[in-house]
């Protein structure tokens, strides 16, 4: 990335974008007015309503944190911020316009909210996306500093994207290390750095036995008007949430469980998984009765292959799959290959458009899949990878599912090196950790992309 000056004015985006989002609100406003009829004549349009309105979003932006100091957010928690933004305004706009007798029709109600989610959410993806690119071009970015060797995964993960805007400038550890990216130098000249630089963000990943000199640290950032920001040693180990809570004076970190821990987050994934499954089955002999001929046509043996396969808390269940390939004894303990012989052409075909799968909609309607989550593993994989890999049973903590996150990544198919498959319990394990209802939608919109677009890992 080209860096170039950071500008006097960079502030001002966070306002500008406010208020494009109050723009967002009015044009949604006068369109249902609009959709309505005359406007002169209805009772929707009026002063009281239109500054009721506006009044309950400025108590919104003032209430919840703007998305727009955000620098990383991803596109499922853009939308569970929206769904924040509008219900909240919602409840506020209806308590004030029933305080002052102006209550509107509900069908009119729903018809504004109906446009101002989808406006606001199309607002919110494109800024997104124009914050990103214009700072991928060196404008508006953050400037910090780094010390500690153990902050290098740090330094990548900001480095991934270039539109989060961050500029690493300094990297400084104990001792001399010059093979470290960025290296500046020892901790001994970093007051010196910051005297005669302009720093934004100070993080410091020194380990528990310098704390002496993390007070300095602090001391240094206050000193500057640096925000500072400590990372605690403990991202090699665990990777899950952590909350801070305090006793008195001592803060104490706490593990946050995992979403689907939650009974009412349990209830909406698993009320989903039924929606779509139910609907899926219902329709499913216009598609199932083709590909089961097709099957029975190929070669001899059933419609149905059933696998046993590792599921929940690691209790096997029967995986279903249409049969792509001949009857074989190997097929419960040999993974499939780009040129397996025993599959068949049309078996081949139904491999590459995962049609095979189609029929997983059963176990997601019988509880023991969801239409989301890890891949099953065979049994004997369970085995063999639970010893090989650390934290594989971790997967297991959720119901497998039909498609993942791991898969829409690029991990699908055979797994012929054991770093593949540690890259897929990387991707499930953060899956289980980080879910939430609008990741669910992100995955199963890329999976219907990428089958049409056609995936090279599909055998």
């Amino acid at each position: 990335m080209v860096v170039k000056s950071k500008g006097r004015y960079g502030h001002f985006i966070r306002w500008i974008f406010i208020f494009i989002d109050f723009i967002v609100l009015n044009a949604a406003y006068f369109i249902t007015c609009l959709i309505i009829g005359d406007l002169n004549t209805l009772p929707f349009y009026s002063k009281q309503v239109w500054l009721m309105l506006n009044l309950s979003f400025s108590i919104v932006v003032y209430v919840l944190t703007s998305l727009h100091d955000k620098r990383v957010v991803y596109i499922d928690r853009v939308l569970i911020h929206l769904v924040k933004y509008v219900l909240l305004h919602a409840v506020i706009f209806l308590m004030l316009v029933s305080f002052i007798d102006a209550l509107p029709k509900w069908r009119y109600v729903f018809l504004f909210y109906g446009i101002f989610t989808l406006s606001l959410s199309l607002w919110w993806i494109v800024s997104r996306k124009l914050l990103k690119w214009y700072r991928s071009k060196g404008y508006n970015y953050k400037k910090i500093i780094i010390i500690g060797s153990s902050g290098v995964r740090l330094m990548k993960e900001l480095e991934k994207d270039q539109g989060y805007g961050y500029h690493v400038v300094g990297f400084f550890d104990s001792e001399p290390t010059e093979d470290l990216p960025c290296y500046t130098g020892t901790i001994d000249s970093l007051e010196d750095f910051l005297n005669n630089n302009s720093i934004d963000e100070m993080y410091c990943a020194l380990p528990e036995n310098e704390r002496n000199e993390l007070q300095n640290m602090i001391g240094l950032a206050e000193r500057n008007a640096i925000d500072f920001y400590y990372v605690p040693q403990l991202s090699k180990y665990i990777s899950r949430r952590f909350g801070i809570e305090t006793f008195g004076t001592v803060p104490v970190m706490s593990i946050h469980p995992h979403p689907l821990q939650n009974p009412l987050n349990k209830a909406i994934k698993r009320g989903f998984d039924l929606l779509v499954s139910s609907v899926v089955l219902l329709f499913s002999p216009i598609v199932f009765l083709p590909i089961a001929i097709g099957v029975k046509l190929s070669s001899p043996g059933p419609v149905f292959f059933r696998q046993e396969r590792t599921g929940y808390r690691g209790k096997s269940f029967q995986c279903l799959k249409f049969r792509s390939m001949r009857v074989n004894d190997k097929s419960d303990t040999l993974q499939a290959t780009k040129d397996d012989p025993r599959k068949t052409k049309f078996g081949n075909f139904i491999r590459k458009t995962s049609l095979d799968e189609l029929p997983q909609f059963i176990n997601v309607f019988m509880g023991d899949m969801s239409i989301v989550g890890p891949r099953p593993h065979m049994v004997q994989q369970t085995k063999e990878y639970s010893e090989l890999i650390d934290k594989y049973m971790l997967r297991h903590t959720i119901k497998p599912g039909i498609t993942g996150w791991a898969q829409v990544n690029g991990f699908r198919g055979p797994t012929d090196e054991l770093w593949m498959m540690e890259k897929r319990v990387e991707y499930d394990v953060w899956y289980a950790e980080n879910w939430n209802f609008m990741l669910d939608i992100k995955i199963m919109f890329l999976t219907v992309f990428n089958a049409i677009r056609g995936e090279k890992n599909a055998l």
